[in-house]
């Protein structure tokens, strides 16, 4: 999941939201939202008459058969939650682009899961995460290790994220009781995806990418219009202040480096550092490794497919930086009395809450920027977001519980026996959910989305080592590969707990927490856990035997295809690539720029190959399974 780092859940800490920042919905708005509920229904009901539900294989990776377009859209839309929309726009008003940063971060990566990781896990020929690494190693405790720390991320990450922001956008637009909307919305979420499976959650997923990217980028316009375009938002935010401000304070003043992408290693909030190497680690977890995205991909009908839908997803999430971020920067220079508040008193006032208000950045603007019609549309942008990412997390949760748990228990389970349960846990999931609320409204005085990237810097490195050194060193073993697992979440846990206990301080407090958690930016922290779970798997696999030769032949070959669709996802990597190059390139000296690019043209000119274990033939066969 992509993600930002400061005060993006500052309006979790109440239920309650201001009368000034809510507005009234005309009838005109309603149609619109009333509307999309039918459409998407409509949308999911048909993808559920049309889905081959009655094998496993048909209900959790839709058959096998998607194309690139549908499998590039819900990349995207599962990814791109309403928290996303909150807390990207809230920590644009907060401290500038920088954040943006974490949204093209993941484009790279998702090339190295179509080209790398995807190929892999084809040629394993499983459907879950765990099942790889179980085919991998040969064990089954790192299996079990696994299924429940995913489990446990997406009830406290994933979904408190999506349910917590998206049911306070409702709240704030139409009044309605915080539980009242999440139940309604997850009630409607859990029945197509009950009902049809991962079929029916993708093309659901399309039709609301469509409508997320259509309702964001209105917003954008009308946004950039008001505040003078790109000129007028260059001299309006840097005097953003608010009127009332804390004494001895500069808590007030927008960061000098806002429209800077590339931050001060030391100073920074975001380093850049940290954004290049430390964000890699945590997007390679969210995007290779993960079973919410990497399911997606294993449902295309061939490795072609599964590249072109990395390829799109890839070009949809260079947008963010657009129509969220800069649109949330906007917020902050038209309203600082509201967004940038920092006096407690008026933060109460504003948006119920003492920390601060800059959350309400993407809601305000939707308030007082958008004409009839569009405020329903922008409302239907908020739940399509959320039910979008809700039901890729409910399908795979219910993937990983019903296949690794489930499975593992009663191995002679009939496929329909397995169907049942797997669509009973994603009832047990929307409970769970709902349960979850009240904590999620107190977790880290308020500040949630800091509560979802501590959690995610200090328990997803050695996820992602396990998986790296799994694929790039055949040498490893399951005892290495379990106790550098196991080593690296305790050291994780470790400084979890303690940012649970020293919260960031308050605008015009001491800074009392220990030199680890104050001075060791979470990025950094990311990438020496990162270090420490591979120096571990390294050395516990050296000291033991060698697995089986039979675990370790699912190795990368590479064989040259020159089909137009493989052609072409290949062209569109470069031209992805090499456009991030010269962005970040060009912030440097222009000696290291022409020496990165003409390296990048000579390794990537030469890659028309399907890194695959498998040929044409034996990927058609898996297909027909």
């Amino acid at each position: 999941m992509p993600a930002g780092h400061t005060d993006v859940g500052s309006m979790a800490s109440s239920a309650t939201m201001s009368p000034s920042i809510s507005f009234h919905l005309d009838a005109l708005d309603i149609a619109v939202v009333v509307i999309y509920f039918i459409v998407v229904m409509a949308v999911g009901i048909w993808s559920s008459c049309r889905a081959n539900r009655s094998s496993v294989r048909g209900y959790f990776l839709a058959g096998r058969s998607m194309s690139w377009w549908p499998i590039g859209s819900s990349l995207m839309s599962s990814n791109v939650g309403s928290g996303l929309f909150i807390g990207l726009a809230g920590t644009g008003a907060a401290g500038g682009i920088a954040v943006g940063g974490f949204e093209w971060n993941a484009t790279w990566v998702l090339l190295a899961l179509g080209w790398i990781f995807v190929p892999v896990y084809i040629s394993a020929g499983v459907v879950t995460m765990p099942e790889y690494l179980a085919k991998r190693f040969g064990g089954q405790r790192i299996r079990l290790c696994m299924s429940v720390l995913s489990l446990v991320l997406y009830i406290l990450t994933k979904i408190s994220t999506d349910i917590f922001s998206g049911a306070l956008f409702i709240q704030v637009s139409l009044g309605w009781d915080l539980y009242l909307s999440t139940g309604i919305l997850l009630a409607i979420t859990a029945v197509y995806t009950v009902a049809g499976g991962l079929t029916a959650v993708m093309y659901t997923d399309a039709l609301q990418t469509v409508v997320m990217v259509a309702g964001a980028f209105a917003l954008m316009f009308i946004a950039f219009a008001e505040v003078g375009w790109y000129e007028g938002l260059l001299s309006r935010y840097p005097s953003a202040v608010p009127n009332v401000t804390v004494a001895n304070t500069t808590c007030h003043w927008t960061r000098s480096d806002a429209f800077h992408l590339l931050r001060d290693p030391i100073s920074g909030d975001i380093p850049w550092p940290g954004l290049l190497f430390g964000l890699t680690v945590l997007s390679t977890w969210v995007w290779c490794t993960d079973q919410v995205i990497v399911q997606r991909t294993l449902s295309a009908k061939s490795l072609s497919h599964a590249k072109g839908g990395c390829i799109l997803g890839g070009y949809l999430k260079v947008l963010p930086m657009f129509f969220i971020v800069m649109p949330g920067m906007i917020s902050r220079a038209l309203f600082p009395n509201e967004v940038g508040c920092v006096d407690p008193a008026v933060c109460q006032s504003v948006c119920g809450t003492a920390v601060g208000c800059s959350n309400i950045a993407y809601p305000k603007l939707v308030v007082e920027l958008m004409p009839m019609g569009l405020r329903g549309l922008m409302l239907a942008v908020m739940l399509a977001a959320l039910m979008s990412s809700l039901t890729s997390i409910f399908n795979s949760s219910s993937t990983l519980f019903t296949l690794d748990l489930y499975n593992r228990a009663r191995p002679r389970a009939t496929e329909k026996e397995l169907m049942v349960v797997g669509r009973l846990f994603i009832l047990a999931m929307v409970c769970v959910s709902l349960a979850w609320i009240p904590v999620i409204q107190k977790a880290s005085s308020g500040r949630l989305f800091d509560y979802i990237q501590s959690v995610t810097s200090c328990l997803a490195p050695p996820i992602t080592a396990v998986f790296m050194m799994a694929i790039f060193w055949p040498r490893v073993n399951e005892q290495g590969a379990f106790w550098g697992l196991l080593t690296g979440l305790i050291v994780g846990a470790v400084r979890m707990v303690l940012e649970f206990i020293y919260t960031v301080p308050s605008c015009g407090h001491e800074d009392l927490r220990p030199p680890l958690i104050a001075k060791v930016h979470y990025l950094y922290f990311a990438l020496i856990l990162l270090v420490l779970t591979c120096l571990v798997i390294t050395a516990v696999s050296l000291a033991t035997l060698p697995i089986p030769e039979a675990h370790v032949r699912m190795q990368l070959t590479c064989e040259l295809t020159f089909n137009s669709l493989s052609i072409s996802c290949t062209l569109a990597m470069c031209f992805l690539l090499l456009g991030h190059l010269t962005f970040f390139a060009t912030t440097f000296k222009k000696k290291l720029q022409n020496n990165i690019i003409k390296a990048i043209y000579v390794s990537t000119g030469k890659t028309l190959c399907k890194c695959s274990g498998m040929h044409d033939e034996a990927l058609q066969s898996i297909t027909s399974k």
